[in-house]
């Protein structure tokens, strides 16, 4: 039993890193950062970081991981109302509730992806395949409402979403986003409105 203890402990230290680790390195960004800086966000010793993660880019590959979990969750609580073009309008919503937050640092995933573009040590890679399950998503989604171009929309949809977050940023305007997040709504609905179903199997 002390060891079941002591292992959900370990366990919560870790999550709490790497949860530091997602939010330090997002408002920070990744050379700015130091494990000083994490370990006194999650309200641990610095001494005790290295037990769970011996460098920096461990922890930027568990903050990865943080992200992924999130969007799991997030697609999963979409998934669950009835109709894709609902699931991306309120998918968007979403994005511009955080507009704030992306008017002082960016989109999370977006400006980790940017500066991990620069290295080639995998972690880029791993960031690339966090964008591409958020950009297969929304590609269902266009596919579920008949859209032989579901790719080419998604694309779309993301690279807006990503264009305006860098224009919030670097404006210091969550009005910028509001603005655009209606536009996509509109666009969303104006797509569902012309597509016919997709036909199942």
């Amino acid at each position: 039993m002390t060891d079941s203890k002591r292992g959900r402990r370990g366990s919560g230290k870790r999550e709490r890193l790497a949860s530091a680790a997602a939010r330090v390195l997002h408002e920070q960004g990744v050379e700015k950062t130091t494990l000083a800086d994490i370990a006194q966000v999650a309200e641990v010793p610095v001494g005790n970081v290295y037990y769970y993660f011996k460098t920096k880019d461990q922890l930027v590959e568990a903050a990865i991981g943080v992200h992924e979990r999130e969007l799991d969750e997030m697609t999963a609580a979409l998934d669950a109302l009835p109709a894709p073009h609902e699931r991306l309008k309120a998918l968007v919503r979403g994005w511009v509730g955080q507009r704030e937050l992306a008017a002082r640092y960016g989109c999370p995933t977006g400006t980790l992806a940017s500066e991990l573009d620069k290295r080639s040590d995998g972690l880029d890679a791993a960031v690339a395949r966090l964008m591409r399950r958020l950009l297969d998503w929304i590609e269902r989604q266009f596919h579920e409402l008949g859209r032989a171009d579901a790719r080419e929309l998604a694309v779309a949809l993301l690279a807006a979403y990503q264009g305006i977050a860098l224009l919030t940023n670097t404006l210091r305007d969550p009005d910028l986003m509001t603005a655009e997040g209606h536009r996509l709504e509109n666009w969303i609905d104006a797509l569902a409105a012309s597509a016919r179903p997709a036909e199942t199997a």
